[in-house]
């Protein structure tokens, strides 16, 4: 099973808001690798808690013949081609996506600066990303814990909130 993580908290010029925006981003995926799966939209929380406006969220689950490389290369390809900078960590973004699992691969490099790291290194203590996977794959085990995601979601502290969105009028 690979995994990606889609997030967003700014409003596009393009896509409008960041639902919207998510779901463009969907479509451009869609177009190098083949969609097995996706959750509902979520919003949530900035994580860490900041004043930063609350966050549209999805995972979505993909097939591909790309190494897990080529396939970040290609995921901060489509953030860039939506105007996504980098300059800080947990800045507000117009678009966020994280490979979060590439089927059980689990790379020795820890470090984020040093290479591809999976599974992703914090996805175990993000709410966002474990109500997602919970939802469209309640069987699937973290690579390193064995848990489900349902059981990581159990051991977060309340105060990463969540709910679905009502997407009605998103366009798919």
């Amino acid at each position: 099973m690979i995994l990606i993580a889609l997030g967003a908290n700014m409003p596009h010029p393009e896509h409008g808001d960041p639902v919207n925006t998510l779901a463009a981003a969907v479509r451009d995926i869609v177009n190098t690798v083949s969609l097995t799966g996706q959750s509902s939209w979520y919003r949530t929380a900035p994580v860490p808690a900041s004043d930063q406006t609350w966050f549209a969220n999805a995972v979505i689950s993909v097939e591909t013949d790309m190494q897990p490389d080529d396939l970040l290369a290609t995921l901060h390809g489509i953030e860039e081609d939506f105007g996504r900078v980098r300059r800080q960590k947990w800045e507000a973004r117009v678009l966020d996506l994280d490979l979060l699992v590439f089927h059980d691969l689990v790379t020795e490099n820890r470090e984020q600066g040093a290479g591809i790291v999976l599974p992703h290194p914090q996805m175990q203590e993000r709410a966002f990303v474990l109500a997602p996977i919970a939802e469209i794959a309640p069987e699937w085990r973290h690579p390193v814990s064995n848990l489900t995601a349902q059981e990581l979601l159990s051991r977060l502290p309340s105060e990463q909130a969540f709910d679905t969105i009502d997407t009605e009028d998103i366009p798919t």
